[in-house]
């Protein structure tokens, strides 16, 4: 490892549909390479090239099942698997004192305290959402939801996702909704509705409602709308390439690079704070 030259990545779950694009992405970014592929143990795409597994032709990155000595001779890693698996990796990242770009979802309270230790001695970026877009976005839904008058503007979010996502609402829902609590200076915790069926009774003021739809092959679509008395305001966005979610990655792991240890978000990478 050094501070000089291309960045060395490894990606773990690479041979995954969200994995096989951050090889796309690192090979297509100046001043990043890949360094590293790792997969579970037993998968069938073990040996293998990732870039050939990826569409880019042979880099000479087999596929491999033990991320210790990826680790050990990278400078980042970019991370986008499960919950248990992430937090297995940010031990091993502050270990081997390299940056953790994690874009893994569904991470429960234990999973996050748990990376939040590693990042006392590892540089790690955690999204709910690597894009761009979606951070404006949640800037925006900050500051609509500090502007308009809880009494007034009612906060739901809607999403959608293809058929094959385990976790809901999607970490950008989540994203989204921590955005407007913030806005309105409350935990949002404590002051969200997750699920409505049956007799629900009225819609109780301040509160924020998420609502989750799957199917297809959307990479995801979020709504946040604040519903007034006889108006409405939407702030939406929609991914129509997981790509987007890659170069983000890539370029928070750029950013790291050199960081001090510490749990950084992509607005500090956007230079959104």
């Amino acid at each position: 490892m050094s501070e000089t030259g291309d960045m060395g990545l490894v990606v773990v779950g690479a041979a995954g549909r969200m994995g096989q694009t951050l090889i796309r992405a690192i090979h297509s970014i100046p001043g990043a390479r890949v360094a590293g592929a790792v997969e579970r143990p037993g998968s069938p795409h073990l040996g293998k090239d990732a870039g050939e597994l990826a569409g880019i032709g042979t880099i000479n990155v087999p596929i491999a099942d033990d991320p210790l000595p990826a680790f050990a001779k990278a400078d980042g890693v970019l991370d986008f698997t499960a919950p248990g698996a992430s937090v297995e990796f940010a031990g091993y990242a502050a270990q081997a004192r390299i940056v953790h770009v994690i874009g893994t979802t569904g991470c429960s309270a234990d999973d996050d305290a748990k990376i939040t230790a590693a990042a006392r001695h590892a540089t790690i970026v955690k999204s709910g959402n690597m894009s761009l877009g979606v951070n404006l976005l949640a800037v925006l839904v900050e500051q609509a939801a500090r502007a308009l008058d809880v009494q007034d503007f009612d906060i739901e979010i809607l999403e959608m996702h293809h058929r094959h996502k385990v976790d809901a609402p999607s970490g950008t829902a989540l994203l989204l909704g921590e955005a407007a609590a913030k806005g309105r200076e409350i935990a949002l915790n404590d002051n969200s509705v997750r699920v409505r069926d049956g007799h629900t009774g009225v819609r109780k003021p301040g509160t924020i409602g998420f609502a989750s739809l799957r199917g297809g092959s959307v990479v995801g679509e979020h709504s946040v709308i604040l519903a007034g008395t006889g108006e409405r305001i939407t702030l939406a966005h929609q991914a129509e390439d997981r790509a987007i979610f890659a170069r983000g990655a890539v370029k928070a792991a750029l950013w790291g690079r050199g960081k001090k240890p510490g749990l950084y978000s992509m607005r500090d990478v956007l230079g959104l704070g």
